[in-house]
């Protein structure tokens, strides 16, 4: 057993993770949503029973799907997702450089099933790593969450009057 030497967890850090993720996936089951719709009402269109299993197979795969590619897209092409950069969050390789689409689909690769990624948030905190920011997948993919600006910031306060001479 270590002595204390490993670096705290910083709860902030995963609560302020945790409620991007909530907004990234609120825009992404609204377009999930969407598209399931136009795939339920052709096969209701063409009188097909198939779409009363079908559609608990489809919504969640589809919404799997559309969270890896949304989530790497985003990442590699804007460092972030737009749930991350309203809450001042950027993704980066474990160095401080640009994440690539390899290094960011093997981070999102556990938002396939919601049960991975719970899985892969538990070991992240339960299991003591390098760096305490990173998910498990983050570890492997060799990136990291860090905070580029205080969350809801919008513009810098003014510097102080100088003093009064």
């Amino acid at each position: 057993m270590s002595t204390g030497s490993s670096p705290q967890l910083d709860i902030n850090h995963w609560l302020l993770r945790l409620v991007a993720f909530i907004i990234d996936s609120i825009i992404i089951g609204i377009v999930a949503g969407i598209i399931y719709f136009f795939v339920i009402l052709s096969l209701l269109a063409s009188g097909t029973w198939l779409f009363l299993w079908g559609s608990y197979l489809v919504l969640p795969f589809l919404l799997g799907i559309l969270e890896i590619l949304y989530f790497a897209f985003m990442e590699v092409s804007y460092g972030a997702t737009l749930g991350k950069k309203i809450l001042g969050l950027q993704v980066q390789t474990a160095n401080g450089s640009k994440v690539t689409f390899d290094k960011a689909f093997i981070r999102n690769i556990s938002k396939i099933y919601w049960l991975f990624l719970l899985l892969d948030w538990i070991l992240a905190i339960a299991t003591a790593g390098h760096d305490q920011r990173q998910k498990y997948t983050d570890r492997i993919a060799g990136t990291t969450v860090v905070s580029v600006k205080q969350a809801f910031a919008s513009v810098a306060a003014p510097p102080p009057p100088p003093p009064a001479s």
